[in-house]
């Protein structure tokens, strides 16, 4: 791929010069390593353009809200891209420290013209990103972003202001309790947790002080893991992409069911009252169905991507229900979701959207929602799940690369592509493969899944001995 020049422009200094071999925007938002090209100085000149190209968009002046998770790059971050828009005369409305939804919810319900969201989600404490969100809380456009792109690579005219009319940075953390009362509004006015034993695995991230919270209000017997903003721990064996702590706490305590939250809690996985995980597909099949039988599930559809089980898939259109397939990322399935009409949808990874509640995929409401479809069915979550679908045996395994730029190249690897397509000959209509690199890791993604879990594993190893040898791995 050709080595492009960006060039990087603000108010204060005439220009500075970075090279990059791939695009910023990746499936969701900016996402690196701090202090790598997540400098302060890249968040302020980003900010300036976001500014820029923000405003050009929105016919009526308002502010920007941000909000950040807990990792120690959050704040020279969060400082340093509210820097970069007050220089283009946009107030700043700071939450600091609160879940991604929250951001969205708050950008909606405003006068904001946008909303960013310091986190790198699920990420490594080294790690970090930036997420944006338009005047309706729903995450940028890749036309939006790649404008913003643009002009961080000085391809957009240049206009600074010759009034001095900067902005003001305003700390507005009471706007959270909005997001209290969007979550609670949600839920039937006669719901509790009541007798509930419920364990939350906070991830040292975004959630730690919102959901126990809400949870205690709603009466419920909670117990916290890993309950504190701490930045050097969030993710690190823990939360919705490790779920071991989870479940010895669930059995432990002897409890109702868990969730566990990524970093920025807009996702969530949960373990049912045995101990079993239970994933984005399952919340997905037992949300829909309760919502198909209630008639508030238009044309019986649900959003889902290419990494949903096969066994997901035939349980719900042997319901009656249709079922549509996106690429990977929360942002794709939105879209659909607004194409469509679809009023559910979701990931396997515990992304779940629900557009009778909101716009932004959001951890807590779907944990809180899972809670009362307990309470209306009276029965176990273990129950309802062994009701719902058998899975087809899903192995998934992530190869890493030493950086982006190596992990480009697997499309071009010979071999790679003669065994992708030896694997799909030899499953055929027994199993599905999907091989795919992260949008926000240097990661590559190999997932099978076959009736046979033998066979899912021979193909995934095969696979994997073919990267390791022709690739650049670490």
């Amino acid at each position: 791929m050709r080595k492009i020049k960006i060039t990087y422009y603000n108010n204060l200094s005439n220009q500075s010069f970075y090279s990059l071999n791939t695009p910023l925007f990746g499936t969701d938002g900016i996402r690196g390593k701090a202090g790598d090209l997540l400098t302060a100085a890249f968040a302020v000149q980003l900010g300036f353009w976001a500014g820029q190209v923000l405003k050009s968009e929105n016919t009526v002046p308002g502010p920007i809200i941000i909000g950040q998770d807990s990792r120690n790059s959050s704040d020279m971050l969060a400082m340093s891209i509210a820097s970069g828009l007050t220089s283009t005369g946009i107030d700043v409305w700071y939450l600091g420290l609160c879940p991604t939804p929250c951001v969205a919810h708050i950008t909606n319900i405003s006068e904001a013209i946008g909303g960013i969201m310091i986190s790198a989600s699920h990420n490594p404490p080294e790690d970090n990103g930036i997420k944006f969100f338009n005047a309706q809380g729903i995450k940028l456009s890749t036309a939006i972003s790649q404008k913003i792109e643009e002009g961080l690579r000085g391809e957009l005219p240049l206009s600074i202001s010759q009034e001095n009319s900067w902005g003001k940075i305003l700390h507005k953390d009471n706007l959270i309790n909005d997001y209290y009362d969007f979550l609670k509004r949600n839920l039937h006015p006669s719901f509790n947790c009541r007798g509930m034993r419920i364990v939350l695995d906070l991830a040292w991230g975004a959630s730690v002080n919102i959901a126990p919270d809400i949870f205690n209000q709603l009466e419920a017997t909670v117990f916290s893991l890993n309950g504190e903003p701490k930045g050097d721990l969030i993710n690190v064996n823990c939360g919705s992409t490790n779920l071991k702590l989870l479940q010895q706490a669930v059995k432990k305590y002897k409890a109702d069911l868990g969730f566990a939250f990524d970093g920025d809690a807009d996702r969530v996985m949960a373990v049912d009252n045995t101990g079993k995980i239970i994933d984005g597909d399952f919340i997905l099949f037992l949300w829909g169905k309760y919502l198909m039988q209630k008639g508030e599930l238009p044309k019986n559809l649900l959003v889902t991507t290419v990494m949903a089980n096969l066994g997901f898939e035939k349980a719900w259109e042997k319901l009656g229900g249709t079922l549509i397939r996106t690429p990977v990322g929360d942002r794709h399935v939105q879209a659909k979701m607004l194409e469509s009409g679809a009023k559910l949808g979701g990931e396997q990874s515990g992304h779940i959207i629900c557009h009778n509640y909101g716009m932004s995929g959001d951890g807590i409401q779907t944990s809180l929602q899972i809670c009362s479809l307990l309470q209306q069915s009276e029965t176990s979550l273990s129950k309802l799940v062994e009701n719902s679908f058998k899975a087809y045996p899903q192995i998934l395994y992530n190869i890493r690369f030493k950086n982006r730029n190596s992990l480009s190249h697997w499309k071009d690897c010979t071999a790679l592509q003669e065994g992708i397509q030896i694997a799909e000959q030899a499953m055929k209509y027994n199993g599905r493969l999907l091989v795919r690199a992260s949008g926000t890791e240097p990661l590559l993604r190999i997932m099978i899944e076959s009736e046979c879990f033998d066979t899912a594993q021979y193909w995934t190893n095969y696979l994997i001995a073919i990267v390791e040898k022709h690739l650049d791995v670490i």
